[in-house]
């Protein structure tokens, strides 16, 4: 079981990494050896959602520096289990670049977040639930106009807004079928327990590949989100990470 010691300006966090993500935790513990995040800030910080840090770019940055593009010049493929590594409060995720460049969900090669979130009711994780199902179908959808893509062209060409229409129409029921083969998305017990006790973001469940969490200093965390900030979600004062070593 690798752990690893964030020692930061403000005090130490001990992560515990998961060993099914083995490509995440290898390279977590590669670049903590090498003494990578030496120095990094804790760039930025957004109360009640998460902390966010690993971008080499952000060692000795002046105030105003615009911060969060750096990384090791290499990206991660995803190792996302949402079903049991999931989003909860103290969890070490990988950050990525959006889907619209991004849509395998390949992780930043450094950059990560720790999550603080909060505490959400049973009816609003119902409601992040049917909007989920509503964003699979939307996912399918657009997957599928891909495909037509030419055929959609044509008929902007010529147009032809029945035939749009029409096939606008036919995709959005093959979505829709599509849709109830997958299965509603849907968390589970385990995850509403958590969600609706400890808190969490189950928002960035299976957008995100998790892979590890606090195993002690959750009380910094906590201090940390509650920071001063400036412009690009910056603390006021910087939040640095003087050393980060491998434990076990």
């Amino acid at each position: 079981m690798a752990k690893v010691r964030i020692s930061t300006t403000m005090g130490d966090i001990t992560v515990r990494l998961y060993d099914e993500t083995p490509l995440h935790r290898d390279n977590f513990l590669k670049l903590a050896s090498e003494g990578f995040f030496n120095g990094t800030l804790f760039h930025r910080v957004i109360k009640d959602f998460m902390i966010q840090g690993g971008d080499p770019e952000s060692k000795g940055a002046p105030a105003g520096k615009n911060l969060g593009s750096g990384g090791p010049g290499y990206n991660i493929p995803a190792e996302i289990h949402s079903a049991t590594l999931f989003h909860k409060r103290g969890a070490l995720s990988a950050a990525r670049l959006g889907d619209e460049v991004n849509p395998t969900k390949e992780s930043s090669g450094s950059q990560f977040y720790i999550v603080w979130g909060k505490v959400y009711k049973a009816a609003e994780l119902k409601q992040l639930e049917h909007q989920m199902k509503m964003q699979q179908e939307q996912n399918i959808f657009n997957s599928l106009a891909m495909e037509r893509r030419e055929e959609i062209m044509n008929l902007r060409r010529n147009r032809d807004r029945n035939g749009l229409m029409e096939l606008q129409d036919k995709l959005a029921k093959m979505a829709m079928e599509k849709s109830k083969e997958l299965g509603a998305p849907a968390f589970t017990p385990e995850q509403v327990d958590v969600y609706t006790t400890q808190g969490g973001t189950p928002f960035l469940d299976g957008g995100y590949t998790v892979f590890g969490e606090v195993e002690e200093g959750l009380e910094i965390v906590e201090a940390i989100q509650n920071v001063e900030i400036s412009m690009g979600d910056r603390p006021k004062t910087d939040v640095v990470m003087n050393e980060v070593v491998v434990l076990e």
